[in-house]
């Protein structure tokens, strides 16, 4: 379940920033913002779903799944394909995102 709200987070958060980002470097209307401020919220809210001790223990960890999903954006609304230092890349983050996350705490 963790991962289905990392996932669900990443796509608020990108969603979120990326409607700024249309604004300001894009050109597009002021009221991409309105959807983007929605977004940012339901990003927030979902990272409060995560069963962990520590808010930033779970916000460490949703840092390794964030930057796939960033590159996956980059890929599929961008048309910018990763390339293999960002597959490595990504697979380095996702591992150290798992030992935060599911490590062996006494």
């Amino acid at each position: 379940m963790t991962v289905l709200v990392y996932a669900a987070a990443a796509l608020f958060e990108i969603g979120g920033c990326f409607s700024v980002w249309a604004w300001l470097r894009l050109g597009r209307s002021a009221w991409w913002l309105v959807p983007g401020a929605v977004a940012l919220g339901l990003f927030a809210w979902l990272l409060t779903r995560v069963e962990s001790e520590a808010a930033g223990r779970a916000y460490a960890a949703y840092g390794g799944l964030y930057i796939v999903a960033s590159l996956l954006w980059m890929w599929g609304a961008e048309g910018q394909r990763p390339d293999r230092f960002d597959g490595l890349g990504a697979a380095l983050c996702l591992a150290g995102a798992g030992v935060i996350l599911y490590g062996p705490r006494g």
